[in-house]
């Protein structure tokens, strides 16, 4: 004999206050329907869907999420922007302490290849693009080479 998962399960209260779990519409069990109360803006309730974040699929895409992490100080908005292949406990471990320190500092700008590098601001056209290139206000230039799988763009540090 083989179990079968409920379809529906309605969550009521008894007229006595008491909360009534069932299969049934609560009506039936002479009890009142309980609403879940909207979550607050930002929040997501364990069961709800949660919404879809598409990778970068273009290099326009990819330097506004670059950026929207320095903005927000942010290292796991761009660790999710890498693509983690191949790393082990430790060298995962490092490389996110590295981009903790890295979005730390103000980007003063952003440039893929080695073309001539641009402020924070967006072109119209950015170049099919192999690297990516940062400098922040210490100075410091970071490098990550751009990887391109199953139509996204993703970081990596440069080998």
């Amino acid at each position: 004999m083989s179990a079968r998962g409920q379809d529906v399960i309605h969550h009521c209260v008894d007229a006595h206050g008491n909360p009534v779990f069932t299969d049934q519409p609560c009506a039936s069990q002479h009890a009142t329907p309980v609403r879940a109360p909207a979550p607050a803006a930002g929040i997501v309730l364990p069961g709800t869907p949660v919404p879809l974040h598409r990778c970068a699929a273009t290099t326009t895409v990819l330097r506004r999420r670059v950026i929207d992490a320095f903005a927000a100080h942010d290292p796991n908005k761009l660790a999710g922007l890498m693509l983690w292949r191949g790393y082990g406990d430790r060298s995962a471990v490092g490389d996110l302490r590295a981009l903790t320190q890295l979005v730390r500092q103000p980007l003063l700008s952003i440039h893929f290849d080695d073309g001539p590098a641009i402020g924070t601001t967006i072109p119209a056209a950015p170049p099919l693009a192999s690297a990516l290139r940062l400098r922040t206000e210490s100075g410091d230039d970071a490098r990550f080479d751009v990887a391109h799988r199953a139509g996204c763009l993703w970081l990596r540090y440069d080998d």
